[in-house]
């Protein structure tokens, strides 16, 4: 699954993104591309899920394109 998170710039934001999918799934591959502003996650979990993790660690995501 790939989504696009507007707010995440930084390395920092990139960590918290990570974090909050491996609390999902320890075990998924996490890509992160800062310059898009994406993140593709490998894990099992059902994309409200991720969605809804995505937003409570402050960064809401939609589908990327």
């Amino acid at each position: 699954m790939k989504f696009s998170i507007p707010n995440m710039k930084c390395d920092g934001c990139a960590s918290t993104v990570t974090a909050a999918l491996h609390k999902l799934d320890a075990d998924a591959p996490v890509k992160i591309d800062l310059g898009r502003h994406e993140v593709e996650f490998g894990g099992d979990a059902p994309r409200e899920a991720v969605l809804s993790a995505l937003a409570a660690a402050g960064y809401p995501a939609a589908d990327a394109r």
